[in-house]
Protein backbone atom coordinates (compact mmCIF):
# COMPACT_ATOMS: atom_id res chain seq x y z
CA UNK A 1 0.00 0.00 0.00
CA UNK A 2 0.81 3.57 -0.58
CA UNK A 3 2.22 5.28 2.69
CA UNK A 4 0.94 8.86 3.50
CA UNK A 5 4.07 10.16 4.96
CA UNK A 6 5.62 10.17 2.05
CA UNK A 7 7.33 13.63 1.69
CA UNK A 8 6.97 15.50 -1.27
CA UNK A 9 9.60 14.92 -3.57
CA UNK A 10 11.41 16.46 -7.09
CA UNK A 11 10.19 13.82 -10.13
CA UNK A 12 11.16 14.32 -13.24
CA UNK A 13 8.67 13.59 -16.22
CA UNK A 14 9.57 12.35 -19.36
CA UNK A 15 6.59 13.65 -22.08
CA UNK A 16 4.91 16.04 -19.82
CA UNK A 17 3.33 17.75 -22.67
CA UNK A 18 1.88 14.33 -24.33
CA UNK A 19 -2.21 13.34 -23.16
CA UNK A 20 -1.20 11.23 -20.27
CA UNK A 21 1.99 13.28 -18.69
CA UNK A 22 -0.84 16.49 -18.71
CA UNK A 23 -2.86 14.65 -16.24
CA UNK A 24 0.32 13.00 -14.27
CA UNK A 25 1.73 16.74 -13.75
CA UNK A 26 -1.21 17.85 -12.54
CA UNK A 27 -1.94 15.18 -9.83
CA UNK A 28 1.77 15.27 -8.71
CA UNK A 29 1.63 19.23 -8.19
CA UNK A 30 -1.86 18.50 -6.34
CA UNK A 31 -0.13 16.22 -4.21
CA UNK A 32 2.67 18.57 -3.34
CA UNK A 33 5.76 17.28 -5.19
CA UNK A 34 7.86 19.55 -7.47
CA UNK A 35 7.29 18.46 -11.47
CA UNK A 36 10.71 18.82 -13.69
CA UNK A 37 9.53 18.82 -17.44
CA UNK A 38 12.53 16.68 -19.16
CA UNK A 39 11.88 18.85 -21.94
CA UNK A 40 12.51 21.92 -20.11
CA UNK A 41 15.23 20.50 -18.15
CA UNK A 42 17.36 20.08 -20.75
CA UNK A 43 18.66 22.41 -23.86
CA UNK A 44 16.75 20.72 -27.28
CA UNK A 45 15.63 17.36 -24.96
CA UNK A 46 15.63 14.24 -27.45
CA UNK A 47 15.45 10.69 -25.98
CA UNK A 48 17.31 9.74 -29.19
CA UNK A 49 20.46 12.27 -28.48
CA UNK A 50 22.18 10.72 -25.58
CA UNK A 51 24.06 14.15 -24.91
CA UNK A 52 20.63 15.84 -24.73
CA UNK A 53 19.14 13.41 -22.17
CA UNK A 54 22.50 14.02 -20.16
CA UNK A 55 21.89 17.16 -20.11
CA UNK A 56 18.21 16.93 -18.54
CA UNK A 57 19.26 14.52 -15.93
CA UNK A 58 22.30 16.81 -15.21
CA UNK A 59 20.15 19.41 -14.70
CA UNK A 60 17.33 18.02 -12.75
CA UNK A 61 18.70 15.93 -10.72
CA UNK A 62 15.93 14.17 -9.59
CA UNK A 63 14.75 12.01 -6.54
CA UNK A 64 11.95 10.08 -9.05
CA UNK A 65 11.49 9.29 -12.94
CA UNK A 66 8.07 8.63 -14.70
CA UNK A 67 9.10 8.19 -18.07
CA UNK A 68 6.23 8.46 -20.56
CA UNK A 69 7.55 10.10 -23.50
CA UNK A 70 7.08 7.42 -26.95
CA UNK A 71 5.32 7.20 -30.34
CA UNK A 72 2.55 5.69 -29.04
CA UNK A 73 0.09 5.53 -31.79
CA UNK A 74 -0.10 1.80 -33.31
CA UNK A 75 -0.90 3.17 -36.72
CA UNK A 76 2.41 5.26 -36.99
CA UNK A 77 3.70 5.17 -40.12
CA UNK A 78 7.25 5.15 -39.55
CA UNK A 79 7.74 1.89 -37.68
CA UNK A 80 11.88 2.60 -37.51
CA UNK A 81 10.46 5.18 -34.52
CA UNK A 82 8.56 2.94 -32.84
CA UNK A 83 12.49 1.61 -32.02
CA UNK A 84 14.41 4.95 -31.86
CA UNK A 85 12.40 6.30 -29.26
CA UNK A 86 10.25 3.76 -27.14
CA UNK A 87 13.71 1.69 -27.04
CA UNK A 88 17.09 3.03 -27.77
CA UNK A 89 15.78 6.12 -26.18
CA UNK A 90 14.15 4.52 -23.25
CA UNK A 91 18.00 2.71 -22.92
CA UNK A 92 19.55 6.04 -23.68
CA UNK A 93 17.65 7.51 -20.29
CA UNK A 94 18.35 4.52 -17.88
CA UNK A 95 22.38 5.18 -19.29
CA UNK A 96 22.23 8.94 -18.31
CA UNK A 97 20.59 8.30 -14.86
CA UNK A 98 23.43 5.94 -13.81
CA UNK A 99 26.58 8.63 -15.89
CA UNK A 100 25.39 11.29 -13.85
CA UNK A 101 25.36 9.34 -10.49
CA UNK A 102 21.54 10.43 -9.56
CA UNK A 103 20.54 7.84 -6.91
CA UNK A 104 16.31 8.42 -7.42
CA UNK A 105 14.27 6.46 -5.26
CA UNK A 106 12.38 4.98 -7.96
CA UNK A 107 12.15 4.72 -11.83
CA UNK A 108 8.56 4.46 -13.12
CA UNK A 109 8.88 3.36 -16.73
CA UNK A 110 5.40 2.69 -18.99
CA UNK A 111 5.34 -0.09 -21.42
CA UNK A 112 2.07 -1.15 -22.68
CA UNK A 113 -0.31 -4.38 -22.45
CA UNK A 114 -0.23 -4.24 -26.34
CA UNK A 115 3.17 -6.54 -25.47
CA UNK A 116 0.61 -8.74 -24.38
CA UNK A 117 -0.77 -9.43 -28.07
CA UNK A 118 -3.52 -12.20 -28.70
CA UNK A 119 -3.10 -13.64 -25.18
CA UNK A 120 -5.31 -16.81 -24.80
CA UNK A 121 -5.60 -15.99 -20.45
CA UNK A 122 -8.23 -14.04 -19.44
CA UNK A 123 -8.26 -11.50 -17.35
CA UNK A 124 -4.21 -11.67 -18.28
CA UNK A 125 -1.71 -11.53 -15.90
CA UNK A 126 1.74 -10.31 -15.97
CA UNK A 127 3.18 -13.96 -15.79
CA UNK A 128 1.28 -14.25 -19.11
CA UNK A 129 3.23 -15.13 -21.87
CA UNK A 130 3.76 -12.27 -24.38
CA UNK A 131 3.52 -11.84 -28.18
CA UNK A 132 3.09 -8.57 -29.50
CA UNK A 133 1.50 -8.28 -33.02
CA UNK A 134 2.72 -4.72 -34.32
CA UNK A 135 5.68 -2.63 -34.33
CA UNK A 136 4.35 -0.66 -31.61
CA UNK A 137 4.05 -3.31 -29.50
CA UNK A 138 7.55 -5.28 -30.48
CA UNK A 139 9.25 -2.12 -29.57
CA UNK A 140 7.77 -1.62 -25.77
CA UNK A 141 8.62 -5.19 -25.51
CA UNK A 142 12.41 -4.48 -26.33
CA UNK A 143 12.08 -1.40 -24.22
CA UNK A 144 10.97 -4.13 -21.25
CA UNK A 145 14.14 -6.37 -21.66
CA UNK A 146 16.51 -3.30 -21.94
CA UNK A 147 14.95 -1.86 -18.46
CA UNK A 148 15.27 -5.32 -16.94
CA UNK A 149 18.86 -4.73 -17.53
CA UNK A 150 19.49 -2.00 -15.53
CA UNK A 151 17.08 -3.31 -12.76
CA UNK A 152 20.21 -4.35 -10.40
CA UNK A 153 21.84 -1.01 -10.45
CA UNK A 154 18.12 1.06 -10.41
CA UNK A 155 14.89 0.40 -8.94
CA UNK A 156 13.06 0.37 -12.07
CA UNK A 157 9.11 -0.25 -11.99
CA UNK A 158 7.18 -0.91 -15.35
CA UNK A 159 3.71 -0.43 -15.96
CA UNK A 160 1.82 -1.95 -18.75
CA UNK A 161 -1.28 0.43 -18.91
CA UNK A 162 -3.88 -1.28 -21.15
CA UNK A 163 -6.12 0.72 -23.07
CA UNK A 164 -7.56 4.35 -21.30
CA UNK A 165 -8.98 7.88 -22.57
CA UNK A 166 -10.37 11.30 -21.79
CA UNK A 167 -9.95 14.79 -22.58
CA UNK A 168 -7.59 15.98 -24.80
CA UNK A 169 -6.86 12.84 -26.62
CA UNK A 170 -6.49 13.14 -30.36
CA UNK A 171 -8.82 12.00 -32.37
CA UNK A 172 -6.49 9.65 -33.95
CA UNK A 173 -7.40 7.61 -31.17
CA UNK A 174 -10.62 5.32 -30.98
CA UNK A 175 -12.60 6.80 -28.27
CA UNK A 176 -11.98 10.51 -29.07
CA UNK A 177 -12.89 10.09 -32.65
CA UNK A 178 -16.32 8.12 -31.13
CA UNK A 179 -17.03 11.11 -29.17
CA UNK A 180 -16.17 13.52 -31.40
CA UNK A 181 -18.96 12.11 -34.05
CA UNK A 182 -21.26 11.56 -31.37
CA UNK A 183 -20.79 15.18 -30.17
CA UNK A 184 -21.30 16.85 -33.57
CA UNK A 185 -24.06 14.82 -34.44
CA UNK A 186 -22.40 13.18 -37.45
CA UNK A 187 -24.65 10.99 -39.68
CA UNK A 188 -21.95 8.54 -40.11
CA UNK A 189 -18.79 7.27 -38.89
CA UNK A 190 -15.90 4.52 -40.10
CA UNK A 191 -14.41 2.03 -38.44
CA UNK A 192 -12.95 -1.26 -38.46
CA UNK A 193 -13.54 -4.33 -35.94
CA UNK A 194 -16.66 -3.95 -34.42
CA UNK A 195 -16.19 -7.07 -32.02
CA UNK A 196 -12.83 -6.28 -30.64
CA UNK A 197 -12.76 -5.90 -26.61
CA UNK A 198 -10.81 -3.73 -24.54
CA UNK A 199 -10.07 -3.02 -20.83
CA UNK A 200 -11.20 0.69 -21.17
CA UNK A 201 -10.11 2.77 -18.28
CA UNK A 202 -9.78 6.79 -17.49
CA UNK A 203 -6.96 8.91 -17.99
CA UNK A 204 -7.26 10.33 -14.57
CA UNK A 205 -7.10 7.16 -12.95
CA UNK A 206 -4.06 6.02 -14.32
CA UNK A 207 -2.70 8.94 -13.37
CA UNK A 208 -3.06 8.54 -10.07
CA UNK A 209 -1.49 4.85 -10.24
CA UNK A 210 1.85 6.71 -11.42
CA UNK A 211 1.05 9.08 -8.26
CA UNK A 212 0.51 6.23 -6.03
CA UNK A 213 3.43 3.94 -7.63
CA UNK A 214 6.19 6.50 -5.88
CA UNK A 215 5.18 6.15 -2.93
CA UNK A 216 4.36 2.44 -2.92
CA UNK A 217 6.09 0.68 0.12
CA UNK A 218 7.04 -2.09 -2.06
CA UNK A 219 8.13 -2.26 -5.51
CA UNK A 220 4.78 -4.23 -7.03
CA UNK A 221 7.28 -6.99 -8.29
CA UNK A 222 9.07 -5.11 -10.99
CA UNK A 223 5.76 -4.99 -13.95
CA UNK A 224 2.37 -4.10 -13.28
CA UNK A 225 -0.75 -3.65 -15.09
CA UNK A 226 -2.42 -0.71 -14.82
CA UNK A 227 -6.22 -1.92 -16.04
CA UNK A 228 -9.62 -1.89 -14.90
CA UNK A 229 -10.36 -5.91 -15.14
CA UNK A 230 -13.42 -5.43 -17.16
CA UNK A 231 -13.57 -6.12 -21.29
CA UNK A 232 -15.75 -3.79 -23.19
CA UNK A 233 -16.40 -4.27 -26.98
CA UNK A 234 -16.61 -1.55 -29.48
CA UNK A 235 -20.31 -1.85 -29.83
CA UNK A 236 -20.86 -1.42 -26.09
CA UNK A 237 -19.01 1.87 -26.65
CA UNK A 238 -21.24 2.94 -28.99
CA UNK A 239 -24.61 1.74 -27.28
CA UNK A 240 -22.80 4.21 -24.63
CA UNK A 241 -22.36 7.17 -27.20
CA UNK A 242 -25.95 6.85 -28.07
CA UNK A 243 -27.77 6.55 -24.86
CA UNK A 244 -25.40 9.86 -23.53
CA UNK A 245 -25.73 12.21 -26.42
CA UNK A 246 -29.03 10.80 -27.62
CA UNK A 247 -28.07 11.17 -31.09
CA UNK A 248 -27.57 7.67 -33.41
CA UNK A 249 -25.49 7.73 -36.34
CA UNK A 250 -24.71 4.91 -39.19
CA UNK A 251 -21.68 2.86 -38.61
CA UNK A 252 -19.68 2.08 -41.65
CA UNK A 253 -17.07 -0.59 -41.82
CA UNK A 254 -13.83 0.41 -43.52
CA UNK A 255 -11.60 -2.88 -44.49
CA UNK A 256 -8.99 -0.17 -44.60
CA UNK A 257 -9.15 -0.09 -41.12
CA UNK A 258 -9.24 -3.74 -40.01
CA UNK A 259 -5.76 -4.39 -39.70
CA UNK A 260 -4.48 -7.85 -40.52
CA UNK A 261 -2.54 -8.86 -36.69
CA UNK A 262 -5.64 -7.20 -35.19
CA UNK A 263 -5.95 -8.20 -31.12
CA UNK A 264 -9.28 -9.24 -30.56
CA UNK A 265 -9.54 -8.64 -27.33
CA UNK A 266 -7.69 -7.28 -23.97
CA UNK A 267 -8.44 -7.74 -20.69
CA UNK A 268 -6.01 -7.53 -17.52
CA UNK A 269 -6.01 -8.78 -14.31
CA UNK A 270 -5.65 -6.01 -11.75
CA UNK A 271 -4.89 -8.09 -8.85
CA UNK A 272 -1.26 -6.92 -8.61
CA UNK A 273 -2.15 -3.13 -8.87
CA UNK A 274 -4.57 -3.42 -6.37
CA UNK A 275 -2.34 -5.53 -3.70
CA UNK A 276 0.40 -2.62 -4.04
CA UNK A 277 -1.75 0.50 -4.49
CA UNK A 278 -5.34 -0.04 -3.37
CA UNK A 279 -8.03 0.96 -5.00
CA UNK A 280 -8.42 3.07 -7.90
CA UNK A 281 -11.29 4.78 -9.67
CA UNK A 282 -10.97 2.02 -13.06
CA UNK A 283 -14.40 1.12 -13.53
CA UNK A 284 -17.06 3.47 -14.85
CA UNK A 285 -15.48 3.89 -18.00
CA UNK A 286 -19.35 5.65 -19.21
CA UNK A 287 -18.55 8.19 -16.53
CA UNK A 288 -15.17 8.71 -18.76
CA UNK A 289 -17.17 8.84 -21.62
CA UNK A 290 -19.96 11.19 -20.56
CA UNK A 291 -17.33 13.54 -19.13
CA UNK A 292 -15.22 13.53 -22.79
CA UNK A 293 -19.19 14.28 -24.39
CA UNK A 294 -19.78 16.80 -21.72
CA UNK A 295 -16.89 18.80 -22.33
CA UNK A 296 -16.32 18.37 -26.70
CA UNK A 297 -20.54 19.17 -26.78
CA UNK A 298 -20.35 22.21 -24.23
CA UNK A 299 -16.61 23.63 -24.82
CA UNK A 300 -16.55 24.17 -21.15
CA UNK A 301 -14.15 22.63 -19.21
CA UNK A 302 -14.76 20.15 -16.68
CA UNK A 303 -13.64 19.47 -13.56
CA UNK A 304 -11.21 17.20 -13.96
CA UNK A 305 -11.61 14.53 -10.79
CA UNK A 306 -12.64 11.08 -11.30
Amino acid sequence: MVSPSEAARRVLVTGCSGFTGRYVVEALVEAGHTVIDAEGAGSRFDLTQPTTVSAAIRAARPDYVIHLAAVSFVGHGDAAAFYAVNTVGTANLLEAILAEGIEPRRVVVASSANVYGNADAEPILESTPLAPVNHYAASKLAMEHIARSYSDRLPIVLTRPFNYSGVGQAESFLVPKLVAHFAERRSFVELGNLDVVRDFSDVRAVAQAYLRLLGAEEVPEAITNLCSGVGRSLRWVLQQLRELSGHDLEVRVNPAFVRASEVHRLVGSRSRMEAALGSLPFQDFRATLAWMLEERTTGAKVARSP
